[in-house]
């Protein structure tokens, strides 16, 4: 072989050994361009050139900036994901009568439990899915929202319902939710008859035996169980599942954090430092999307038009807590980030779950840190398209202990299996999500609706089909 011809041969070699370090971030960088692309031209990015990070929530919390879906080319494409019935999901309902009926039945809803019963509740479902696990092996290699998922189905169909969740709707739910997260990650493709399944159970659930507390009277039968679904057993259940799924797969890969949660029991505010210190680092939300209704002032700058549609960043604007994870930040009044709105702003729509959910998290991270050692060697991404594949070895049981080289081995194939895995996933993600922005277009779902009903008060849409 000529010297060009080793010195390409070479070059191959390097260029492929590292495609897991290089391809991944470069589709990621491409899949960026392509959503920016679907918001437009008309997209007012902040924190940015227009709204920077010091106006951050002055702008996020004006009255003005108070519409939902219609008159973003986004709201078609998160219709597409979040259907069926995305015309009655809280999060995506124009301000109105029909929103605060909806949004006062969630907070009624989620009112019905006490701090005391929210703990039992979350530590007995937490309990029950980590049964599941036991058995003769001591290590068990788990991908922690996968783990999570069925907690949260448990938890919120009993918070509906008021009674315990059976194994065949946990089973209806996880699969609703899980492909909505998929899809959303754009790990796969929508599959609309695993969401209508659990519609189907709904709507014949509330004709039989509807929960406690009433729905909606705004909302017809069908848009009931779309209320349900898209609230509770959609963003709810994948909401906190990737929330623990971040906070768990933190503890795997900081063991001194974990190990002095494990030990210090001196320390109770310690876990819900590590929980604010994971939302600082791992928003849930990425971008939030909001359409101006009116002007929207400035000092000292132009103000803001009508009809504006405001891109919220999540991640760029926490992104001021750095990149060392220190939960003890959280103890010191005077180190606590304040670019820290993991629940949104408090005058725009925030998370109805803000009130527990840092609660919940604890109870259930602690009933995981009481049976299992957390291990992982992945890298931690907000997106987290891999699940959070982890290592869970029982603390207690009749196997012995592994080594540590035994340890050590399984987390570095672990590292390489997590590396690898993602160059075909980063490729599966470029071409399913350009797919799913080109054929959200196409349908046009928020756009068709507003269109038939310029009102938005329509009672039926084809959303999903």
């Amino acid at each position: 072989m000529t010297p060009t011809g080793w010195l390409v041969a070479g070059l191959a070699v390097v260029l492929v050994a590292g495609l897991p370090y290089w391809l991944p971030r470069a589709v990621i960088a491409l899949r960026v361009r392509i959503f920016a692309w679907v918001g437009g031209e008309e997209g007012v990015r902040a924190p940015g050139r227009e709204v920077p990070a010091e106006e951050f929530k002055k702008v996020y919390g004006h009255p003005a900036a108070d519409g939902r879906s219609r008159g973003a080319a986004l709201s078609d494409l998160f219709w597409y994901w979040l259907s069926p019935g995305p015309e009655v999901h809280q999060e995506h309902l124009e301000p109105g009568p029909r929103y605060d009926d909806v949004a006062r039945t969630t907070r009624q809803i989620l009112a019905g439990l006490s701090r005391e019963q929210w703990t039992e509740l979350v530590g007995r479902c937490t309990r029950r899915v980590l049964d599941e696990l036991h058995g003769h092996a001591r290590v068990h290699q788990v991908r922690l929202r996968d783990l999570m998922m069925p907690v949260w189905a448990e938890v919120y169909y009993e918070v509906v319902f008021r009674e315990p969740c059976p194994r065949h709707v946990r089973d209806l739910i996880t699969g609703n939710a899980n492909d909505v997260v998929s899809a959303l990650k754009c790990t796969s493709l929508r599959h609309m008859d695993r969401r209508a399944r659990l519609t189907e159970y709904l709507r014949a659930r509330l004709a039989n035996d509807p929960p406690p507390v009433p729905l909606p009277s705004s909302l017809t039968a069908r848009e009931q169980a779309y209320y349900l679904q898209g609230t509770f057993f959609n963003t709810a259940v994948v909401q906190m599942s990737e929330a623990m799924a971040h906070l768990l797969l933190a503890l795997a890969t900081h063991r001194p954090v974990q190990d002095r949660l494990v030990a210090g029991e001196e320390e109770p505010d310690f876990l819900d430092g590590v929980v604010n210190e994971t939302l600082q680092h791992f928003p849930l939300f990425g971008v939030a999307h909001r359409i101006t209704s009116g002007e929207i002032p400035r000092d000292g700058q132009d103000p803001l038009p009508a009809g504006s549609v405001l891109l919220f960043n999540y991640p760029e604007y926490q992104g001021s807590g750095g990149d060392v994870f220190d939960p003890d930040r959280w103890l010191r009044p005077d180190t606590r980030p304040t670019a820290f709105i993991p629940f949104g702003v408090t005058a725009n729509r925030p998370c109805p779950a803000r009130g527990f959910a840092v609660l919940t998290m604890r109870v259930a991270a602690e009933e995981v840190l009481r049976g299992f050692r957390l291990e992982s060697s992945v890298e931690h991404t907000r997106s987290l398209p891999s699940r959070g594949p982890c290592l869970l070895v029982a603390r207690t049981g009749t196997a012995a202990p592994g080594s540590p080289a035994r340890s050590g081995t399984r987390l570095t194939a672990m590292r390489l299996a997590d590396r690898w895995a993602a160059v075909p996933r980063s490729l599966t993600q470029l071409v399913l999500g350009s797919y799913m922005v080109w054929d959200a277009r196409r349908q046009g779902l928020c756009r068709n609706y507003f269109a038939a009903s310029p009102g938005g008060s329509a009672t039926s849409v084809t959303a999903g089909r």
